[in-house]
């Protein structure tokens, strides 16, 4: 594979690598006008329709922070580092249990090891196409919690399971996620809907878990060559309807192949870099989907 070096000329580059700080914060604070604005119609308005839309919602809104988290790891979602570290931890990773910096350090791992066998994400992709059974088992541990579960299972063991230095630091990341929860619940409660807290955590326990779990099937699983270093062949883009977009892949994730090509990009320049794949026919032979359900149907087998 060619590097984006030998293809791009430098104005090319430097506009692809450009971060804007504009950009980065309007990404920011639309998902989070979305989450509040969600919660306060269901909140103010509590009736079957508004928690309904509240629970499809709110987990491509929780999804979005956790991609501007995955930006942030990248240190290439704002132009300042310290915003790249400090905002993103408090305003994406930690209302979602994540964290930044650990994130960042098995990320990068993905990158350098994609399209190999030691890729420490493989297990999330690498069987399938996998029957309908098994696909519709995955969805119901999503949808009833149980996923859920074990995450905050794993975060409060991660806190509490580790011995010398770790555990402190592990316990002090801990009280920091607890303290991003008691905010989000701070605001909801002063405009007056603190009770829809709970569809906040609700969504992130179920339709979140889901969520994730399309996006990652939708990036790599069932591609041309899982095992090929090429980024055109181990990983998919799906450039699909506004919709489909907003409620599965927010912020431009749905651009993963692009984001593998060059992962400096700011995921809101991904859209000029596929443009720039396509006019040199780098894209030619390369699968074209437009639609998560093409995608679905074909990383689920009929038996």
């Amino acid at each position: 594979m060619e590097r984006p070096s030998d293809i791009f000329d430098h104005v090319l580059r430097s506009q692809l690598l450009k971060k804007s700080n504009a950009r980065a914060l309007g990404l920011l604070l639309s998902t989070w006008a979305v989450i509040f604005g969600v919660l306060w119609l269901a909140g103010t308005y509590p009736n079957p329709a508004t928690i309904i839309l509240a629970l499809v919602v709110l987990p491509g809104r929780q999804l979005s922070l956790a991609v501007l988290m995955h930006e942030g790891g990248h240190g290439s979602l704002f132009r300042s580092q310290w915003a790249n570290q400090w905002v993103v931890q408090w305003f994406c990773a930690l209302p979602t249990l994540g964290d930044l910096e650990s994130y960042a350090r098995g990320h990068a791992a993905h990158h350098r090891l994609a399209g190999t066998e030691n890729d420490p994400d493989l297990p999330n992709y690498q069987a399938y196409p996998v029957s309908r059974d098994s696909f519709r088992r995955k969805v119901i541990r999503d949808l009833t919690g149980q996923t859920g579960f074990k995450l905050v299972s794993a975060v409060f063991l991660g806190a509490t399971g580790i011995v010398g230095d770790g555990q402190r630091q592990g316990f002090a990341l801990l009280l920091k996620q607890i303290a991003a929860q008691v905010a989000v619940w701070t605001l909801l409660t002063a405009l007056g809907v603190g009770w829809t807290w709970w569809l906040w955590f609700a969504s992130f326990m179920t339709g979140y878990m889901l969520i994730i779990r399309l996006r990652q099937i939708a990036e790599h699983a069932a591609v041309p060559d899982l095992m090929d270093l090429d980024p055109r062949l181990n990983t998919r883009t799906v450039v699909a309807p506004a919709w489909q977009h907003f409620l599965l892949a927010p912020s431009y994730v749905n651009y993963h192949m692009e984001h593998h090509y060059m992962p400096g990009v700011p995921c809101y320049r991904l859209p000029l870099l596929r443009a720039a794949l396509l006019a040199r026919g780098l894209l030619d032979d390369v699968i074209q989907d437009t639609d998560y359900g093409q995608v679905f149907r074909r990383v689920v087998r009929a038996s």
